[in-house]
């Protein structure tokens, strides 16, 4: 018998989520072969069995929140075993026939003896010393989980009924309740912790995108028949970011206690919105990097975050976050700093406004960016030199491609 155990995954990931089991009770499974996906704060991880065989018990359900180092289910010997015993000992093997004739009995047998009920519930019933035919289960085809039985255990059973007060607001179709996601939990969790445990500023600036534009307009067909890789205004700010950081070190830095830690790398996250919720994967080592592998990397990690299939790698390390609201055409918003990070910078949709241009008005490709950032660690003066420096660089766009 082994056991299926929650693996270490990362110093700041203590717990899951079960997202889906991928094998059931009596299925057969392969060494390294999937047996469940755990959803987590940062990515979802597939756990494999370390052992071929067939799977003997799940001790959690889908939903249910485990701990590193938990047990959630156990793999038994192969199912295979049992036809060698079968030709070993004929005779027993037409005695089980009469005794057992099929499979369905057992099952008669259990759902006349006692509940139905799934391995997690069972094990909590066990455990907390509960009756399982006293737990009145919410599945409509009578099967008990392990929410019945915490509901049961935490309510006196003569205060029980009061649950269907809450049943017309449901009925009448005016409120839908929805089970926040694990992710979600989380995103809320610490975007709540930022906001108070920093002191957050937003300063603003403008950039004409006129040149980088036209730029981009000459050269993307070359590019992407040259490097495979669409050419996308991301890593014309990735490059702008980096050369800015270079300039205001405190920008790329966070706060350690009483000290500052600098950090004298740039991995630079870029904000991706999935079904799950946003998430933050890093463009490492972004300074040295060309365009094409800048876009490549971001191409190949977005897909990644769309198909759920980013890694604890992907997630950490980054020291500066850039997010684009103006994908779904945000004109100004004032984005939330990303973890320990100390700065984020908010890219928004290009409007095309009436602008002055020496002595004259023009109508000019305009994109409004934000700086958000901790007062604690950055000052106005390398709040506002970065935020410049990013709209130098991008509306002389030839300086990027000379530094890289």
């Amino acid at each position: 018998m082994a056991d299926i155990i929650v693996p270490e995954l990362a110093e700041t990931i203590t717990e899951g989520e079960i997202a889906e089991w991928k094998k059931a009770v009596g299925d057969t499974i392969e060494k390294g072969e999937v047996i469940v996906e755990l959803e987590t704060d940062k990515v979802n991880v597939e756990i494999v069995s370390e052992e071929a065989g067939t799977v003997s018990e799940l001790l959690f359900e889908e939903g249910d929140v485990v701990e590193v180092g938990a047990v959630i289910a156990r793999v038994g010997e192969g199912g295979a075993a049992p036809a060698p015993k079968a030709e070993e000992a004929p005779a027993a093997k037409e005695e089980v026939k009469e005794e057992a004739p099929a499979p369905a009995a057992a099952a008669e047998t259990e759902t006349a003896d006692r509940p139905i009920a799934s391995p997690a519930a069972r094990k909590m019933a066990r455990e907390q010393g509960i009756d399982l035919a006293e737990v009145s289960p919410v599945d409509p085809m009578g099967r008990v989980r392990a929410q019945d039985v915490a509901a049961h255990a935490a309510a006196p059973a003569p205060k029980a009924a009061p649950a269907p007060a809450a049943a017309p607001q449901a009925d009448d179709g005016r409120i839908t309740r929805e089970r926040m996601s694990r992710r979600r939990q989380t995103i809320a969790k610490r975007l709540l912790e930022v906001k108070q445990s920093t002191a957050m500023l937003t300063t603003f600036n403008e950039i004409d995108m006129t040149n980088v534009m036209e730029l981009r307009k000459r050269k993307k067909d070359q590019f992407e028949e040259q490097f495979g890789v669409r050419l996308g205004f991301m890593s014309f700010f990735t490059k702008a970011v980096v050369a800015a950081l270079k300039r205001y070190p405190y920008v790329n830095s966070e706060i350690d206690g009483d000290e500052i830690l600098m950090k004298n790398y740039y991995d630079i996250g870029i904000a991706v919105s999935t079904e799950g919720g946003l998430v933050v994967p890093n463009v490492k080592d972004a300074d040295r990097k060309n365009f094409a592998e800048i876009e490549g990397d971001i191409r190949e990690l977005a897909l990644k975050a769309r198909d759920n299939k980013l890694t604890i790698a992907d997630m950490t390390g980054g020291s500066f976050t850039i997010t684009n609201g103006g994908v779904f055409g945000s004109l100004f918003s004032t984005p939330i700093i990303n973890g320990t990070q100390v700065g984020i910078l908010g890219m928004h949709t290009i409007k095309k406004r009436p602008v002055a241009v020496g002595d004259n008005i023009e109508i000019r490709p305009m994109m409004y960016v934000a700086l958000s950032y901790d007062h604690r660690v950055i000052d106005g003066q390398d709040s506002v030199g970065f935020l410049k420096t990013v709209k130098d660089l991008i509306e002389n766009p030839e300086d990027l491609l000379l530094g890289s």
